[in-house]
């Protein structure tokens, strides 16, 4: 089964003979008391990568954003939530609101709209916080990050990212020739800013295939956020084992990363070029998720199924803007030229055969940017669409 579904976008997955071995998972002690004894070294190291002044660890982005918020809470904050913001993050922001946080939704990474919103809310003597992702993997774009801090700092508010997405993938200096960027470090280093008003939430389960999470920013914001935790006092802290996996992810990263983001985006491009050979449109992003855009009337969830029949397993996700679903290719570093050419040979022979049995008329156009693509023009007889 060629599989296209997995977010360990870096291929790192640490099998338990490449870590140092462990004593025991855990101290059976939570955070507040004392925290493992690697935990130091690699919230150093993620503060280095990220370029932020200091890093906290958590066993997981829910218990980052809840103690996150309920921190903010406490400075006096009002809560602007992207609309796109990943449903962690807002499950965090939603604690905060029902302990009474005033929180609004703006429009998907629209700072125009969220400016409007925070000048009209301005009396309130509040500080305003953007919750946003620092990547949207949906709709293929990076957050607007100092647009949306012209929005906050005149207010002494804050941007908050949930930089799961960019880290490991996004870095410094990006170009044509490598849109990805050096080093992996995500937003901060792929806008190059260096707030004090910008704090990231990150896990490191996709881009480094370690399941704790990163709080990043100010030194004195962070710390104060971890003094106030919540769940460092009641729950159990990122297991050793965990740990040695992150420790392990990131010297990886600082020898090989580069080198891995390099065939990642060779596989991209590949695919791409496939697809949009067979007509087909897919996301503007060169990011490794990578979304079919098909007639709404083709059928994707017949094709999906198709597809895994065939022995090609991909994602469905619902479209934010409509009732449809999307077809997704999740790309990792674990794949081969020759997956993609077998899975996009299979994909064409999916189609066809689809478009056979559902009786559409494969037709050639030339779109607006002059690239040959497929549309689907139903000619279903009204006796059968009825």
């Amino acid at each position: 089964m060629l599989d296209f579904t997995s977010a360990l976008y870096l291929g790192i997955r640490h099998p338990s003979r490449s870590l140092r071995s462990w004593p025991g998972l855990t101290t059976g002690k939570p955070a507040a008391l004392e925290s493992p004894p690697s935990a130091e070294g690699v919230a150093k190291s993620l503060a280095a990568l990220q370029g932020c002044e200091r890093v906290g660890l958590f066993s997981s982005t829910l218990h980052l954003f809840f103690d996150l918020f309920e921190g903010l809470r406490h400075k006096g904050m009002r809560l602007y939530v992207d609309g796109g913001a990943y449903p962690i993050a807002r499950w965090g922001a939603e604690r905060s609101a029902a302990r009474g946080v005033l929180l609004r939704t703006i429009p998907h990474y629209d700072p125009i709209a969220a400016q409007v919103l925070i000048e009209k809310d301005r009396a309130s003597g509040l500080r305003p916080v953007i919750l946003a992702d620092g990547y949207c993997a949906r709709c293929g774009l990076v957050a607007p990050l100092k647009p949306f801090l012209d929005c906050v700092v005149p207010n002494s508010g804050y941007v908050v990212l949930d930089d799961t997405q960019a880290l490991g993938i996004f870095g410094e200096t990006p170009d044509r020739t490598n849109p990805y960027g050096r080093g992996g470090g995500g937003a901060l280093r792929l806008h190059d800013i260096h707030s004090p008003a910008v704090i990231v939430g990150s896990s490191l389960a996709k881009g480094f295939g370690a399941p704790l999470a990163a709080l990043g920013g100010n030194a004195e914001l962070v710390s104060q956020i971890m003094r106030r935790s919540e769940t460092r006092v009641h729950c159990s802290p990122p297991s050793i084992a965990t740990l040695h996996a992150a420790k392990h992810a990131l010297a990886l990263n600082g020898t090989r990363g580069d080198a891995i983001r390099l065939h990642l985006l060779e596989l991209v491009i590949r695919f791409r070029k496939q697809i949009t050979g067979m007509g087909i449109s897919v996301s503007r992003s060169l990011f490794p998720v990578q979304a079919l855009a098909l007639d709404p009337h083709f059928g994707t969830v017949r094709l999906h199924r198709t597809l895994r029949e065939a022995g090609v397993q991909t994602l469905l996700v619902r479209n934010r803007k409509t009732s449809g679903v999307k077809l997704l290719f999740v790309f990792n570093a674990s794949h081969s030229i020759g997956d993609v050419d077998q899975a996009t040979m299979l994909l064409d022979a999916a189609i066809r055969v689809q478009c056979q049995s559902r009786r559409f008329d494969w037709t050639k156009r030339r779109d607006d940017v002059a690239v040959n693509r497929w549309t689907c023009n139903c000619w279903l007889e009204t006796s059968e669409s009825s």
